[in-house]
């Protein structure tokens, strides 16, 4: 049995305490992100930092599945009786700005076992898989988001040009501070740029080990948050936050390398890609549909997920392919940081460690199987017919919240993947959010639900 109150090291904890206080921090402050994809959070001053890191804050079971309307869904195995403890990782924690610190946590049992339903804790274990088979990852995560008032009603800008240089100038402040306050926390953002939606910007977070790369997405959508509402704003994160507009994505790319050597590149297949390569992302797409509840399973998800719009609707691969579900990139001159592929259906309701471990857990399943690389699609899938699309192996993904949680929840491959706990706890807040508002307009859902994944 793990030990509840693990051996921390006092100097280097006095050590650690002394260097926020010379930082000014006050406050440190400990998320997790649950089953609905949102942010949850306890906090204590700055003195009690190793009882944050030892025996830990308490956070009921029914922190997995709060809701994005408040409610809680209920499962057989979770109710009101019971409690986890919260510890952060001393590792991870950052100063950030007016007196605040951050770190990620992970949940244990009160006997201080991992909790099964700790989607930080599947990550790492996926993460160790990995390398149990020789293999490590490389995550750069990419995030889109809306700039509302603060009530979430749209802004009034007089024009916008999608990905214009106007949009950055009339946002240079809320920009400038983004990027200064991102670098203060430890995030070197790889670019940010205005968007095709009104309002709408991305920026793109450098490439980190899984675990880590999950934990900088956390705490850039905080610092997000932060500078937005210095400047009177707010971010919203919604899959779709306007309906009949764009909506946003949460795109994940990823390298994968076995003894330090890229699987993406250098091989005998198409674009240089290697037999365990080719077999990654053939496990990827033959599973998309049944873990696709972790990466676009909320109500507002199908909303942004079409043909048509680059949200990768089609479960295929492809050269530069926005409207592949997997779009490849090839290293070289124009590209550092070496051939690597693109999973661009996720959306920001989704739990990004969730996402992450789904989508490595699929490339994972594919090299152990022995998967073959599936045909390239070269050009907009839907100029093909329906005879060609099915000839070549390509699905439309569902736009369904139902069916795409049925899927999920009796899904073999995603259960002995993620886990019985990890499914059954989105399974319910999912269905949750079906059952309370199946006879919701959407447009209504949208503003009701246009800062639900906000921090």
């Amino acid at each position: 049995m793990t030990d509840a109150t693990p051996v921390i090291d006092e100097t280097a904890l006095n050590l650690k305490i002394s260097e926020l206080v010379g930082d000014g921090v006050h406050i440190v402050i400990g998320s997790m992100v649950n089953a609905s994809g949102i942010t949850l959070a306890k906090s204590v001053p700055v003195a009690r930092l190793g009882a944050f890191c030892q025996s830990g804050m308490g956070a009921a079971p029914v922190w997995d599945v709060f809701t994005i309307d408040g409610g809680i869904a209920f499962t057989e195995s979770i109710s009101a009786v019971g409690d986890r403890r919260l510890r952060i990782d001393l590792d991870a924690l950052r100063s950030l700005s007016d007196g605040r610190a951050w770190a990620p946590t992970s949940i244990y049992t009160l006997d201080g076992e991992p909790a099964a339903t700790c989607s930080r804790g599947l990550l790492r274990r996926i993460e160790g898989q990995l390398a149990d088979h020789q293999l490590s990852a490389l995550i750069g995560h990419e995030l889109e988001f809306v700039l509302v008032n603060p009530d979430g009603t749209a802004l009034e800008e007089s024009y916008w040009t999608p990905y214009g240089l106007s949009g950055l100038v009339d946002r240079a402040a809320f920009v400038n501070d983004l990027v200064v306050e991102t670098a203060a926390g430890g995030i070197s953002l790889e670019q940010v740029h205005a968007e095709y939606g009104r309002g709408q910007f991305e920026f793109s977070l450098p490439p980190a080990s899984p675990v880590d790369a999950a934990d900088n997405v956390v705490l850039a959508k905080l610092i997000v948050g932060i500078v937005a509402r210095k400047h009177g704003l707010r971010a919203s994160f919604s899959p779709s936050p306007f309906p009949g507009t764009v909506g946003s994505g949460a795109h994940q790319h990823f390298s994968l390398s076995k003894n330090g050597v890229p699987l993406f590149a250098g091989g005998s297949h198409l674009h240089g890609i290697t037999d365990e390569g080719g077999a990654a992302i053939g496990g990827i797409i033959a599973g998309l549909a049944d873990m696709q509840g972790f990466l676009t399973g909320s109500i507002l998800s199908g909303a942004r997920l079409a043909p048509g719009t680059w949200s990768g609707a089609y479960a295929c691969w492809g050269l530069e392919n926005r409207e592949a579900s997997v779009r490849f990139l090839s290293g070289g001159v124009s590209n550092p940081h070496g051939a690597n592929i693109e999973v661009k259906i996720i959306d920001p309701a989704a739990n990004v460690y969730l996402a992450s471990a789904a989508v490595l857990a699929l490339s994972l399943e594919g090299i152990t199987t022995g998967r073959q690389l599936p045909e390239e699609i070269v050009g907009d899938p839907g100029n093909l017919s329906d005879d060609e699309r099915a000839l070549a192996g390509v699905h439309i993904l569902s736009a369904d919240p139902a069916a795409i949680i049925d899927k999920l929840d009796t899904s073999s491959l995603a259960r002995r993947l993620m886990g019985d706990d990890i499914v059954d706890v989105t399974v319910a807040v999912r269905r949750y959010e079906q059952k309370t508002f199946a006879e919701t307009d959407p447009a209504e859902l949208a503003d009701k639900f246009r800062l639900a994944w906000s921090v």
